[in-house]
């Protein structure tokens, strides 16, 4: 792949969907797209990319746009996270909404190990008297349809997964873990670029997007931001990772843990 098809996929990934690429990155370039050229029938990742100039087909451009926009996912990822929705953030919004749904919203969720492991948590800690709606997102409908599954491998399932929680909530399929239908069925799946008007979604109680602004543009950094801070309700709380933004976002107020911000209303932070 020579540097100006790497360049021209780098273009496309930002200008698509916000996403920072490294152009002199060949390697990792060429491993993310040789998969989609051979399911594609092209011989080489090259052939994809001139098919693409030549077609503009739509269809391939979100394959090689969505193949970069992968990332690593584990269960129960920073336990101190779910710690304090659980003990702490859940409890008072409960208390707040008055027996009104609670919806958390996992946006770039992946393959769905986040918002599967607050459906595991919910189900082990139910909330007394409250109920919550999960929703989950991603770029990729590739992995939203391995989401949607709710099949792990031996490799996913032991990255973060507590040994109870997989004999609680999972059976073996072959050499592969299946998630309980009961908890799969507690997750709404929707396909979602975070360059899009986010607005169509709906507000939320809380909205965990973590580990995903670092990896964008500047430009698409700040719009996927200033979308997901207007997702918030009032009294809601922004989960991002924990080296994702050093400073609250206007309107917002620390909450504890790095990362972890409060939309200015009744919800105190936790000190």
């Amino acid at each position: 792949m020579t540097p100006g098809e790497r360049a021209f996929v780098a273009w496309l990934c930002a200008e698509r969907a916000g996403l920072l690429v490294d152009p002199d990155k060949e390697y990792l370039i060429e491993s993310r797209l040789a998969p989609v050229a051979r399911r594609e029938g092209f011989g080489s990742a090259a052939e994809l990319l001139q098919a693409l100039r030549d077609r503009e087909e739509e269809r391939l451009v979100s394959a090689v746009v969505e193949a970069l926009a992968q990332r690593d996912a584990s269960f129960f990822r920073e336990p101190e996270v779910f710690a304090l929705l659980r003990d702490q953030v859940l409890p008072r919004l409960a208390r707040r909404r008055e027996g009104e749904a609670i919806r958390v919203w996992s946006a770039a969720c992946g393959p769905g190990q986040e918002v599967y492991s607050l459906a595991m948590m919910l189900a082990d800690a139910p909330l007394a008297g409250a109920r919550v709606e999960l929703f989950a997102s991603n770029l990729s409908e590739r992995q939203l349809e391995k989401a949607r599954s709710g099949v792990y491998t031996q490799f996913e399932v032991q990255r973060g997964l507590p040994a109870r929680m997989l004999v609680r909530h999972f059976e073996r399929r072959d050499e592969a873990f299946e998630l309980s239908p009961r908890l799969r069925q507690m997750v709404r799946w929707r396909r979602v670029n975070l360059l899009d008007d986010l607005s169509r979604l709906g507000r939320f109680d809380v909205v965990l997007c973590r580990q995903v602004l670092p990896a964008m543009t500047e430009a698409g950094r700040a719009r996927a931001l200033a979308g997901l801070t207007a997702a918030v309700d009032g009294g809601g709380v922004l989960v991002l990772g924990r080296q994702d933004l050093v400073s609250p976002p206007l309107g917002f107020r620390p909450l504890g843990l790095a990362g972890m911000f409060v939309a200015d209303a009744e919800l105190q932070a936790v000190a």
